[in-house]
């Protein structure tokens, strides 16, 4: 593996869109440097509005629990100074990004980091699942679980795991014994059947 430390992150939310006026409600993030974890993030967050009751049953995040939780300005404060200028890693990454960068705006903070998805490289590399979720990656590779998924501070250390697995399978497919931050996010964007050729001749994008 390459020597690049990542911080691989999660937002639990009320919806799907910042757009829609969805907020955060929970972020949890790890700093993985030489295959390992080497500090984490983790916080509840106060957006002002109400937890719906489909989010209280997928996540367990009550409208109580946030309502005592610092408030979003504060925590997204800490975290945009928790990331710096490190490479960030999400499993369907589009979706957290579209959150950090809706939470970063509101306190007029800009993200400039590179993000590598782990689903879409998921994809790529283990074409033959019929899904490519969170937790049945975790079950396929036979990772420990700790915690409960749907949980921001779980799914940031489960996909951390689910990262390091991956880029051993892609140097094992590769037949390369270094990986570039470039590579993995190159391979995130071709099709599957790219990938797969790629494989086939020894190398990655």
């Amino acid at each position: 593996m390459g020597n690049f430390p990542v911080i691989v992150f999660d937002f639990e939310t009320t919806g799907l869109s910042p757009r829609q006026g969805d907020r955060a409600i929970e972020i949890g993030a790890v700093l993985v440097d030489n295959h390992r974890v080497i500090d984490r993030f983790h916080s509840l967050m106060n957006p002002g509005i109400p937890v719906n009751p489909f989010i209280e049953g997928l996540t367990g995040i009550s409208t109580a629990m946030v309502r005592s939780a610092p408030g979003c300005a504060d925590v997204m404060a800490g975290f945009a100074d928790f990331i710096g200028g490190y490479p960030l890693v999400a499993h369907n990454a589009t979706f957290d990004v579209r959150f950090l960068d809706g939470e970063l705006a509101r306190i007029n903070r800009v993200r400039t980091n590179e993000v590598v998805c782990t689903l879409l490289t998921a994809r790529r590399i283990y074409p033959h699942l019929s899904t490519h979720k969170l937790e049945a990656l975790i079950r396929y590779k036979k990772l420990y679980v700790d915690g409960v998924f749907h949980r921001a501070a779980a799914d940031a250390e489960m996909t951390a795991r689910l990262w390091l697995a991956m880029i051993e399978d892609v140097k094992r497919l590769s037949g390369l014994s270094e990986l570039s931050l470039e590579a993995l996010q190159k391979l995130s964007r071709i099709s599957r059947a790219r990938a797969q050729a790629l494989f086939a001749q020894g190398c990655v994008p």
